[in-house]
């Protein structure tokens, strides 16, 4: 696929973009059934809260005051989380209409929210009887329409969608179910995972891991499981990331799924890590001490509000964003794993762009479900020889890295020099 056909690609309906993004293979192949399938259940909301890091990504990132950032939206946490650092401006872009709604809800709800608390009890807690009426009075005035007709619009049960804030919105979505789901899972396997949110320190987690959760995973129903690729949709993971994953332990996905998991719960300190607090209780500790994304935390909420004018959100993809900035506009590219989506094609589009666009000494990062750099050996030496691999930090950066889920964090500096 040539640049101008993968602009192409990018334009027309959110459900073309989102096709073009994901769909490889035929639609009646095995691999394309799978690749349909998924498409169709992207389309809504899929994760409440985005699973990287945002900690890690301004450590590396290194935004100075005045600097651009592009980032892909996903749940809307980061892209608000890095207005902590002051930049000039946060681009956030996301092929799922359900992520740009969110995000634009919560951007609303930093600058419009009476106070910290009842923007928190709002985005927060999320399980506010009342948080209809917060959106109606403060909220839903301040929407651009297509957000607004999101949230408001009913589903086959007659609610509308605003209403999951009072309903835990972390249950909600294609990966609160899935959590759900392997919640259920473990309940028939004998096993209550709450039940680790009493542990003390990370002696008591790694205990509670060895012996309650480990076993799950050589269970002939966890095993069949993992091994379909369709049952980790939910995750978020399409057919060709699945693949990239399997990689990561010689084709043996319940073994991969075992060690994120341990990471996850054994790696961190229960009360710093709100990753863990989501996977096992869909929702953040109680009260705001607790761990949380920066952009929920006390200490910033005034400083979000001031700046929070400076993020702009969009349906669209990276590549086509990118093709409408001039040479040397961008200091700072954060693409999440999208990456283990891309054909070839995809990837020299999108870096050929990104190429353009930075300025000398912008950074570029982003995380892989299996462990190495995807780039070498896909993209052109014309495109990747200007950028430099800073290896060690990025092993360095993913060992913080409190979602413990991908493989590997990879950031990317500018340098012709290095060319």
């Amino acid at each position: 696929m040539s640049l101008q056909q993968q602009r192409s690609s990018s334009a027309g309906t959110p459900k073309d973009r989102l096709a073009s993004a994901v769909q490889r293979s035929g639609a009646l192949s095995p691999s394309g059934l799978q690749e349909r399938l998924f498409t169709r259940l992207f389309r809504g909301l899929v994760y409440p809260q985005i699973w990287e890091d945002p900690v890690v990504d301004l450590a590396a990132l290194e935004l100075g005051p005045g600097e651009r950032v592009i980032t892909i939206a996903s749940g809307g946490c980061n892209a608000l989380s890095y207005l902590t650092a002051d930049p000039g401006e946060v681009i956030a872009v996301d092929l799922n209409q359900a992520h740009v709604a969110l995000t634009n809800l919560k951007r609303a709800g930093l600058k419009h929210s009476p106070n910290y608390h009842s923007f928190f009890r709002f985005f927060g807690e999320a399980d506010n009887p009342g948080s209809f009426r917060h959106y109606e009075a403060h909220l839903a005035p301040h929407l651009d329409a297509v957000t607004r007709a999101y949230w408001e619009k009913r589903s086959l049960s007659g609610r509308r969608r605003i209403n999951a804030f009072s309903r835990n919105i972390y249950k909600q979505g294609l990966l609160g179910r899935f959590i759900g789901a392997g919640h259920m899972l473990g309940r028939f396997l004998g096993v209550r995972l709450t039940d680790m949110l009493s542990a003390a320190d990370l002696a008591e987690q790694r205990a509670y891991f060895e012996r309650e959760i480990a076993p799950l995973f050589d269970s002939r129903t966890v095993r069949w499981a993992t091994g379909f690729k369709p049952s980790l949709f939910g995750l978020g993971i399409p057919p060709a990331q699945y693949d990239s994953l399997a990689l990561a332990g010689g084709g043996d996905m319940a073994a991969v799924l075992r060690s994120r998991l341990e990471r996850l719960f054994c790696g961190f300190p229960l009360n710093e890590n709100y990753f863990a607090w989501q996977a096992i209780a869909r929702s953040y500790a109680p009260g705001d001490a607790g761990p949380l994304p920066p952009y929920l935390q006390r200490a910033h909420f005034e400083q979000l509000r001031a700046s929070v004018h400076k993020l702009s959100v969009e349906n669209a993809s990276v590549t086509e964003r990118l093709s409408r900035e001039g040479e040397a506009s961008l200091d700072a590219y954060v693409l999440l794993d999208a990456q283990d989506w891309m054909t070839d094609a995809q990837l020299t589009a999108l870096w050929t762009e990104i190429t353009r666009t930075a300025k000398p000494g912008a950074r570029a990062i982003f995380r892989t479900a299996d462990v190495p750099s995807l780039l070498p050996g896909r993209l052109p030496e014309a495109i990747l020889g200007r950028w430099r691999y800073e290896a060690e930090r990025s092993a360095a950066l993913g060992e913080r890295d409190r979602s413990a889920i991908y493989g590997g964090f990879h950031l990317y500096v500018r340098d012709d020099a290095a060319a």
